[in-house]
């Protein structure tokens, strides 16, 4: 079955009519017409899509950039039809990973897409180690100074509730929790180095 996908952004100011005219002279059977806000992950029609994704059904779209808003977007939703069993095909560009063309097509672009991956992970570690260097950690800062962290333990000890705490310091009543409970953990170690 052909299934077309459209896609319009909030912040353009066509609609999906020319893409699903196309789509339907395309041969589409069934179309998911998306209006996204630009975010990646906020697309419910291409969700539904995915789960209605049958082998050898076809995802056809007008152009690449009505599926994906990126190459590395393109290589994860390419690999998903891919492992659905079904074929891709956008009519701007005369991509279609159907055929032994489109099987190679598909491993050039899941190569394409490994290669990208294993790039931005070289990457990432490249920073974390050279924030490390610099003497950045990484991650958020603390939410609480080493001298807040030692007034709410002194208040946790003499009684005070950690929900209390959380709101006085305005603070998620998990981060007491979490500071509690790395308290204990550093008192048991001294006092099992102490014996």
């Amino acid at each position: 079955m052909l299934i077309g996908y459209a896609r319009v952004l909030k912040s353009e100011v066509q609609d999906a009519v020319e893409q699903i005219d196309a789509l339907n002279a395309a041969g589409c059977e069934k179309i998911f017409n998306e209006t996204s806000t630009g975010g990646r992950w906020d697309r419910p029609q291409l969700k539904q899509m995915f789960d209605e994704l049958r082998p050898e059904d076809v995802v056809v779209v007008t152009a690449l950039d009505r599926i994906a808003s990126s190459l590395g977007d393109l290589f994860g939703i390419l690999d998903k039809i891919d492992n659905c069993g079904a074929y891709f095909q956008s009519l701007k560009e005369g991509t279609d990973t159907s055929g032994d063309s489109g099987r190679k097509l598909m491993q050039m672009v899941q190569s394409i897409g490994n290669f990208e991956r294993a790039k931005l992970r070289t990457r990432t570690a490249e920073g974390q180690e050279a924030a490390r260097a610099r003497g950045n950690g990484g991650g958020q800062p603390p939410k609480l100074s080493p001298a807040q962290q030692r007034e709410i333990l002194d208040m946790l000890n003499a009684g005070r509730s950690a929900a209390d705490l959380a709101r006085l310091f305005r603070v998620h009543r998990a981060t007491i929790s979490r500071l509690a409970a790395k308290a204990r953990r550093r008192d048991s170690v001294e006092r099992i180095n102490v014996h």
